[in-house]
C-alpha cells in the first residue's frame, strides 16, 4: 500500500511504500532526517525555507514528515507481525548468535 506524502514542484510524487519513501517509483530513502543535522542545512533554507525534514532529496515540511513517519511507522509494525517479519527476526538471531560463536 503507498502512501502519498506529497507532490513536488514538478509533479513528481513521494510515497511511502512498505518501509521506504519513494520517489516516482524510485527509491529515494529508508528514513526521514531533521535539516538541522543535515550537512547542507543552510543551502536546504535557503531553497526550502519551510523543511524541517528531509528524504533524501526531497525538503518536507513539519506536516509531511510527521505523515511520513507515521506511516513509515506503520509499515515497520506490520511487517514485523507478519510471518515475513518473524522469518527475518529468526535470520537475524540466528546470524548474530554465529557471529558471536566466532
Amino acid at each position: 500500500m503507498a502512501v502519498l506524502i506529497k507532490t513536488t514542484a514538478d509533479g513528481r510524487k513521494l510515497e511511502v511504500i512498505g518501509s521506504a519513501l519513494y520517489l516516482d517509483g524510485v527509491k529515494e530513502a529508508d528514513d526521514i532526517d531533521p535539516v538541522v543535522y543535515h550537512p547542507n542545512r543552510e543551502r536546504i533554507i535557503e531553497a526550502a525555507p519551510d523543511a524541517t525534514h528531509m528524504a533524501g532529496r526531497v525538503p518536507l515540511t513539519w506536516q509531511e514528515a510527521l505523515a511520513a513517519n507515521a506511516a513509515l511507522k506503520e509499515a515497520r509494525a506490520a511487517f514485523e507481525s507478519s510471518p515475513q517479519g518473524l522469518a527475518e527476526r529468526m535470520r537475524r538471531a540466528q546470524n548474530k548468535g554465529m557471529l558471536a560463536r566466532d
